[in-house]
């Protein structure tokens, strides 16, 4: 089963493949669900993935994107520090920064700032993807703060960040999952979180 978005064809397979719970927006949230892409780790198992709700984005150069709607869930399951399946390396940690970063990431990834030559978007995305790996490991630092967002119905406490660019939140579940989130014309404050029963309801 596939879906079609502006990014390219996505697949349902690699997130059926997952031993963990996928995360999206609760029920509340009545508009267009789709699925974005998954992450796997060196031994091929499934280390995070998003889904997508609202307006699929688009990579504009006018420097906004003020048409786009959307907020995108990154889950990221709960592991600590272990060894690869093949035994030939040691696998990261999860923590609720893996979420943050990926979400930071995520949000850049459709983002052209206004006035940049293509040339030069490289090495500004490069520039503000390590800014998003410092962000993210200080979760206690003054650019974030603290917004509390229903999980499965549960209040859960959300590290949340705002920039030019969009908006960033990572928190962890009850479900043994990390959970981080990205968005832009949506506002982060009424936004609950539930797990997906069927993920090919985003195919």
């Amino acid at each position: 089963m596939k879906t079609t978005s502006q990014a390219g064809a996505r697949t349902v397979d690699g997130y059926l493949l997952a031993p963990f719970p996928w995360y999206g927006l609760d029920e509340a949230f009545t508009g267009p669900r789709w699925l974005m892409q998954v992450g796997s780790a060196a031994d091929g198992t499934v280390a995070h993935g998003s889904t997508g709700h609202g307006d699929e984005p688009t990579l504009r150069t006018d420097g906004g994107s003020e048409r786009d709607r959307f907020a995108v869930v990154v889950t990221v399951p709960t592991s600590p520090l272990r060894r690869s399946a093949d035994g030939t390396g040691v696998m990261e940690a999860t923590s609720v920064s893996s979420a943050a970063w990926l979400a930071g990431v995520g949000l850049l990834s459709f983002t052209w700032p206004g006035q940049m030559d293509h040339g030069l978007r490289d090495d500004w995305l490069d520039q503000q993807t390590e800014t998003a790996w410092v962000l993210a490991d200080d979760l206690t630092g003054a650019d974030w703060t603290t917004l509390s967002l229903p999980v499965d119905g549960v209040p859960t406490p959300f590290h949340y960040r705002e920039s030019e660019f969009g908006w960033v939140l990572a928190g962890s579940t009850q479900g043994g999952v990390h959970l981080g989130a990205y968005g832009r014309g949506m506002s982060a404050y009424g936004l609950g979180f539930s797990a997906v029963k069927d993920i090919t309801d985003y195919a």
